[in-house]
């Protein structure tokens, strides 16, 4: 059976909806339930949100794939995709037992090795030069690395299911071309599920996806990028295809680590310190954040299709520009000050200091003499 534009997008309206009938229900019983993100020092709601979110997307996504599997023939394709949807449920499964209880960080990582052990053994899609042991290894730190991006990325509303639907989009219309029939659709319906759970995610956000959701979306984004095959175009370019289109959450992962790393933080715990973060930190309010990383994730998505269709010289001076301003923009967002061991921010901090207002003369007596009246 060949698929086609009608049928991506059957996919994409299915799950679509499916996710915004189902995010409504899980709401429902997280309140029910009191499963709830609670406020603490490292996050933004003042209030509690509920959780569940994540686990409408993965049903939303499942049931997508299930009507489709009944539709398409059996396959070897379908077979490995089975097999990768699996993973991504007890990837699923991982994040809510983590949202609900919490869970030790190895056992997860454990777990996201497997799942990445999955991805290549049903589909070896990165060959390089070298030994096979290579591959491997690429693979499953590829695989960890962008799952848990997509968990960092997590950390705004409305932020990382719109950049993961943004990706899945680029990915589908990418796969499309290139003759990936079950590639595009699967990617269609990743992108329905994020978008129909954004109805109810968008700031001021009425639930979070939490854990089982972003590394759903995660390992979901991250075993196309490697079932991706771009025929036309030259393998040192193709590489760096699934490095633009997901490059939002690269960059913000690299951008926290790095700075966390200098000031002498653990890399890995929670805080107010991302690219999204950052922004909001100079003034530029919440949606609008979150509006201007959407649009950067589209512009890596438009550079990611164009660079699958250029030659290799071409495709290197693309992506070469893209780091160099990459790295610019890294620097830059480097400088805000939203460590409490920022030089700038103790600087701004002295400067305020200075420039405060001094009390009146007549209020000063006051204090300093209160058996007196002022007058």
């Amino acid at each position: 059976m060949t698929l086609g534009p009608a049928e991506y997008a059957a996919a994409f309206v299915v799950s679509v909806a499916l996710a915004w009938v189902l995010t409504p229900l899980m709401l429902r019983l997280a309140l029910r339930r009191s499963i709830l993100d609670v406020p603490d020092n490292r996050k933004a709601q003042k209030s509690p949100v509920p959780y569940l979110g994540g686990v409408a997307i993965v049903l939303a996504f499942s049931l997508t794939v299930l009507v489709a599997g009944l539709l398409v023939a059996r396959t070897d394709g379908v077979i490995s995709l089975a097999w990768v949807l699996g993973a991504a449920v007890v990837l699923a499964v991982v994040g809510l037992v983590d949202d609900l209880r919490g869970l030790n960080p190895f056992i997860r990582l454990a777990l996201e090795i497997a799942a990445g052990l999955v991805v290549y053994a049903t589909d070896p899609g990165i060959a390089l030069p070298g030994p096979q042991w290579l591959d491997v290894v690429i693979t499953v730190v590829w695989v960890v690395g962008v799952t848990n991006a997509f968990n960092l990325l997590d950390n705004m509303d409305g932020l990382s299911a719109g950049v993961a639907s943004i990706a899945a989009l680029t990915f589908c219309l990418i796969a499309g071309m290139n003759g990936q029939f079950l590639v595009a659709a699967l990617s269609a319906a990743v992108a329905g599920c994020a978008t129909g759970f954004l109805r109810h995610n968008f700031h001021p956000a009425k639930i979070y996806m939490g854990d089982a959701g972003s590394l759903f979306l995660g390992f979901l984004l991250a075993a196309i990028a490697v079932r991706l095959k771009l025929v036309e175009a030259p393998q040192t370019v193709a590489l760096f295809v699934p490095v633009l289109v997901l490059g939002v959450a690269l960059f913000d992962t690299t951008l926290v680590t790095v700075n966390r790393l200098y000031h002498r933080l653990n890399p890995m715990s929670g805080g107010r310190d991302h690219m999204s973060h950052r922004l909001v930190w100079v003034g530029i309010p919440v949606p609008v954040s979150v509006g201007l990383i959407y649009g950067l994730a589209v512009s890596l998505g438009f550079l990611g299709v164009l660079l699958a269709r250029l030659d290799t010289t071409s495709g290197l001076m693309l992506v070469g520009f893209v780091l160099t301003v990459g790295l610019g923009t890294m620097v830059l967002l480097s400088a805000v000050p939203v460590y409490d061991s920022s030089r700038q921010r103790q600087a701004m901090l002295r400067v305020v200091r200075e420039h405060e207002l001094e009390p009146l003369a007549g209020a000063s007596s006051a204090r300093a003499e209160p058996g007196k009246g002022v007058g």
